[in-house]
């Protein structure tokens, strides 16, 4: 149920097109739409039935701000720009760069051909995009030598390498003729849009012509040219006799998660494919059509002469955006390929659903399973906890959090034990118990549905005994067993029960095991970085004149011990230290190194 403060907000909304700003109890935008018409559009978000994402979404939501356009053009060219700006959580979200190579003629008075991954406006031409660079270097050898434009760094008085090997017009040595050039770059656009058959037909003649005049291993060079485009061009299918440029868009939608396929068509041919999965909050054509958007508005990324689309999916307001033609295609290659796209989306989509359900069954289930050998409610949310020390000095505890199976280390805690100086299983165990839950408590938090202790019964008494007998909470604690080998072996309910011999190659025992593992790793690692710490600041602390304020320069400065020996006098004295205390520093240090 909405908040007083938002059903007045509600009440106070235009009929207007315009953006709409979701936000958090902490202000932060976590997601931005668009309407045609802003008063129904979040009305709806606070008076439907929702689930799945926007169930959480509109769980989060504390307050929300509008923003009205004269337009739906304008609505969705000012969402774009906010959701690039703020990154809300919610929002579909693209990179933004393509990371695609491109081959580009340079825009020069001695034009090169290159292979570049960032798209700009400075007159070149951009061919592309190419699904990795390997094929966009093969491409590129190709044209070098059939149609060579300049591969010199420019005039330096003799004719360079590539020149004498042909793969160079020679701007090395002369002026070429602008006129030469734009020949040369007619035909390198003709080949790029698609027209292998005249670059075959002329370097059939080339080869012909270089075997009458026995030139053989020129012949034998254009036949390897022949044949690359043989191999590597004419294999792949031709899809479109028009050689336009065009990308494809389709999606199917189902339970919430948008699955998108995009069809890069360049070279007359499927050139790439890129398909994309969202858990969504709006309805999908809306979802869709963002994404359209968002694509197209990344960098590196250059524009094809057609898209093609769904007929549902608004193609005047994308074109009108785009400034390009957005069409669906009714019959013919073009209808099926979208088709297809479609089909693909589907596919992707389903499998998905299949390896979630298979995932549900490993963590969900595997978490019903450890509660319901334990008889308690089924739940979410185990927290477990450990202790670390070396010989009864830097005490540590750590917790780590598991939700429904999996690891949240979002809400992972570290804690330095306080009122504890020696090794005490029980002592510490009440205190991070203590500490923990009483801050929940203040803060009126969610508690977890399950306790696991990395111990055995010592650990198990004084968990339970700070909860119920200190903090009147009823929470389930459990303790985690382990064999001989220091490997998880049981889950003990209670002190002197027999364990509740999990089935070993249960997923219960196996998400037992990781927990325990995990909780080990996450507190040995935060007991080294501590003791590492403490080893370093109190061999400074035993340097005569080295006090808090200079351990904590010298720490800063250089991190550790074998930089400060290392360090020239002089880079100590710029921290302020006197000539006396660096000396003394450097001495003691140097004795340190040559008795170990």
């Amino acid at each position: 149920m909405a908040s007083e403060h938002i059903e007045h907000k509600l009440a106070l909304l235009p009929g207007l097109p315009g953006c709409y700003l979701m936000k958090n109890i902490n202000g932060k935008i976590i997601y931005v739409g668009k309407a045609k018409n802003l008063k129904n559009r979040v009305r709806s978000y606070f008076k439907s039935h929702h689930d799945g994402k926007t169930a959480h979404l509109v769980s989060e939501i504390a307050d929300f701000e509008t923003i009205i356009t004269s337009t739906d053009k304008e609505a969705f060219l000012l969402e774009i720009t906010l959701i690039q700006k703020h990154q809300p959580h919610y929002n579909i979200k693209l990179k933004q760069g393509t990371g695609y190579p491109y081959i580009k003629i340079t825009n020069e008075r001695d034009p090169q051909l290159k292979i570049v991954s960032s798209v700009r406006k400075d007159g070149g031409f951009y061919f592309g995009p190419y699904p990795n660079v390997y094929a966009a270097e093969e491409t590129l050898h190709f044209l070098e030598k059939v149609y060579p434009l300049r591969r010199c760094n420019g005039y330096q008085h003799r004719p360079c390498l590539y020149y004498h090997m042909g793969q160079c017009l020679g701007a090395c040595f002369k002026e070429v003729p602008v006129e030469e050039y734009e020949e040369q770059i007619k035909k390198i656009k003709s080949f790029l849009n698609g027209n292998v058959a005249d670059v075959k037909k002329d370097l059939k003649i080339r080869m012909d012509k270089a075997a009458q005049s026995m030139e053989f291993e020129r012949a034998a060079e254009l036949r390897d040219q022949i044949h690359y485009i043989e191999v590597t061009v004419e294999k792949q299918k031709i899809i479109s006799n028009d050689r336009t440029p065009r990308d494809i868009f389709n999606f199917y939608f189902d339970k919430g998660w948008l699955s998108i396929q995009v069809f890069f068509i360049r070279q007359s041919r499927l050139m790439k494919r890129e398909k994309r999965l969202f858990p969504v909050v709006n309805d999908a054509i809306e979802e869709m059509t963002t994404f359209i958007l968002q694509f197209y508005n990344r960098k590196n990324n250059v524009l094809p002469r057609e898209i093609l689309v769904p007929k549902e999916i608004p193609h005047e307001i994308l074109s009108d955006i785009l400034q390009l033609p957005v069409r669906t295609p009714v019959r013919g290659e073009k209808r099926s390929l979208l088709e297809m796209a479609g089909k693909n989306s589907r596919l992707v989509l389903e499998e998905k659903f299949r390896l979630l359900e298979l995932d549900e069954q490993k963590t969900v289930g595997a978490m019903e399973e450890i509660t319901k050998a334990l008889g308690i409610a089924p739940g979410h949310k185990i927290e477990a906890f450990d202790h670390s020390h070396i010989q009864g000095a830097d005490l540590v505890s750590a917790m780590v959090v598991f939700i429904d199976g999996q690891p949240n280390k979002s809400l992972y805690r570290k804690y330095k034990l306080r009122t504890v100086d020696h090794a005490d299983e029980a002592a510490s165990t009440r205190e991070v118990i203590r500490r923990r839950y009483t801050r929940l408590l203040k803060e009126h938090a969610k508690m977890p549905d399950l306790v696991l202790m990395d111990g055995g019964d010592i650990q198990l008494n004084a968990a339970k005994d700070v909860m119920e007998n200190e903090l009147g909470l009823d929470i389930p604690v459990a303790a985690m067993v382990k064999n001989d080998k220091h490997k998880t072996a049981d889950l003990l309910a209670s002190e002197g029960d027999t364990p509740l011999h999990l089935d070993p190659k249960s997923q219960g025992f196996y998400l037992l095991q990781r927990i325990q593992d995990e909780v080990h790793r996450f507190a040995i690692t935060f007991h080294r970085q501590v003791h590492s710490k403490h080893s370093l600041s109190s061999r400074l602390d035993d340097i005569p004149g080295v006090g808090p304020k200079t351990r904590n320069k010298l720490l800063r400065k250089f991190g550790s011990i074998k930089k400060i020996a290392e360090a020239a006098p002089d880079e100590l004295k710029e921290l302020g230290i006197s000539t006396t205390v660096v000396d003394t520093i450097k001495v003691t240090l140097k004795q340190n190194e040559t008795s170990q």
